[in-house]
């Protein structure tokens, strides 16, 4: 296979510059989908905690802060995850807990609790293209995609792109359905995938309202207990070339093969705070 190299930078701004870019509808590559495949049995850890930091940035550079305590525990093949708020004041106790189902067929289940109104709201499936905590990630972002609902093929056949000098493969996600679209909000996405670790390490997705794209930068990977994980993400959304708002997600302290109990990942736990 022969190699070309063209930079990630690069890439983004060709797109960027064009709405219309790649396809609208895409036969499925039997070679791309081996590669997410592999990117979807990735070992990322159970039992793992960590301290995230939350910063929203509008687009005259105003900040809030929040920080968040985050638990995950893989239940046989679902996976559990919790996330109580911590600071500052007006958002501390409210709790996000997300069911993960491994079964594709089954809808993930996603509660949100308000201590204000000391209610827990189930997010429908009509919702989660919604905003999440009014970061730049929605609530479809919270949940892993399932391969099933989408075809991929790559950017182009055979090239090979660069991040941060490391070799990715740039693969474009292409919802299979209408629903999917309207879920989680993205009418296709490019994906850039690290095989050495069987990573996705940057992503530009393409927001279905609005006209926008979403630009998602994992800027620090770091091995941790054997895991790769993403300590530094940016989330940058731009319409043309004005960036409209951005998050920044950093975790510290990531612990994983604590011990956590079932009755964690409940609504009452959930409601009882931390």
């Amino acid at each position: 296979m022969g190699k070309m190299f063209a930079t990630a930078a690069a890439l983004a701004a060709a797109v960027s510059l064009n709405f219309t870019a790649g396809p609208t509808s895409a036969a499925d590559d039997p070679q791309a989908r081996a590669v997410m495949e592999k990117v979807d049995a990735r070992d990322d850890g159970d039992n793992q905690t960590a301290d995230m930091q939350m910063l929203l940035i509008d687009k005259r550079g105003k900040e809030r802060a929040r920080r968040i305590a985050t638990f995950k525990k893989d239940k046989g093949d679902d996976t559990q995850r919790l996330m109580f708020f911590v600071q500052p004041a007006d958002v501390k106790d409210t709790a996000f807990l997300t069911f993960d189902y491994d079964d594709s067929k089954k809808d993930d289940d996603q509660w949100l609790y308000l201590p204000a109104l000391r209610k827990t709201k189930r997010i429908a499936t009509t919702d989660k293209s919604g905003s999440f905590m009014g970061s730049d990630l929605n609530y479809a972002d919270m949940t892993s995609r399932d391969l099933e609902d989408y075809d991929y093929r790559f950017y182009e056949k055979g090239k090979e792109s660069e991040v941060r000098g490391k070799k990715v493969w740039v693969i474009w996600s292409i919802p299979r359905s209408k629903d999917i679209i309207d879920e989680t909000g993205y009418s296709k996405s490019l994906l850039f995938i690290r095989p050495d670790i069987d990573m996705v390490v940057r992503a530009i997705h393409w927001v279905k309202d609005g006209g926008y794209l979403k630009y998602v930068d994992m800027r620090k990977l770091e091995p941790i207990d054997g895991i790769w994980v993403a300590t530094d993400t940016l989330v940058n959304k731009k319409k043309g070339k004005t960036t409209v708002h951005k998050t920044i997600l950093t975790l510290e302290n990531v612990r994983f093969n604590q011990s956590l109990d079932n009755d964690l990942f409940t609504i009452r736990r959930m409601e009882k705070g931390l």
